[in-house]
């Protein structure tokens, strides 16, 4: 008796959603837009550019560290107790200082992530707002991001817009 009651509900419930308005549903690569983008793909570059002198930075302070240290495993047989620990503090505050530097350059709040919003975050309002005014214009009810994560796992071609979306975004 519950199995068919079920069965029932599900009945009604399909009849009233096909009775009802249907949605109009687009597909937009915005991962894909964003590469066709010349303004993107120039702060993309500045990124990188500034990403590299900082990781080169840091490369030059990591072999400081190690000729110290290897300065250190040299002489170590002519030191005093105190005078290798004296080295050893120098070694590790060297160490610090070089991780201390990647976390402010690369980290979760870093230098990199500030430039980042700085430079993109304008860029994806762009792509966004032309996204709404698409939807508006055209009558969508619903644009999925199909590049994103937003387990989309078949499309039907006819339902991208991304090509429209690059086009509205060039005129």
């Amino acid at each position: 008796m519950k199995y068919s009651i079920g069965i029932l509900l599900c009945f009604f419930v399909l009849s009233f959603t096909t009775l009802s308005k249907a949605q109009k549903i687009a597909l937009v690569d915005i991962a894909y837009v964003l590469d066709n983008m010349d303004e993107y793909k120039q702060a993309q570059g500045e990124l990188d550019k500034v990403a590299e002198a900082w990781q080169q930075e840091i490369a030059v302070e990591q072999d400081k560290i190690k000729s110290m240290y290897n300065k250190y495993q040299a002489e170590m047989v002519l030191l005093s107790d105190e005078m290798k620990k004296q080295k050893e503090d120098e070694i590790m505050a060297a160490e610090r200082d070089v991780r201390a530097m990647q976390k402010q350059k690369f980290g979760p709040e870093g230098e990199l992530f500030q430039k980042r919003q700085a430079l993109v975050s304008p860029i994806q309002e762009k792509v966004y707002g032309a996204i709404q005014a698409y939807a508006t214009d055209r009558g969508y009810d619903i644009i999925i991001d199909k590049g994103g994560s937003s387990g989309v796992l078949f499309s039907d071609e006819r339902f991208d817009k991304t090509e429209d979306i690059l086009r509205a975004l060039k005129n």
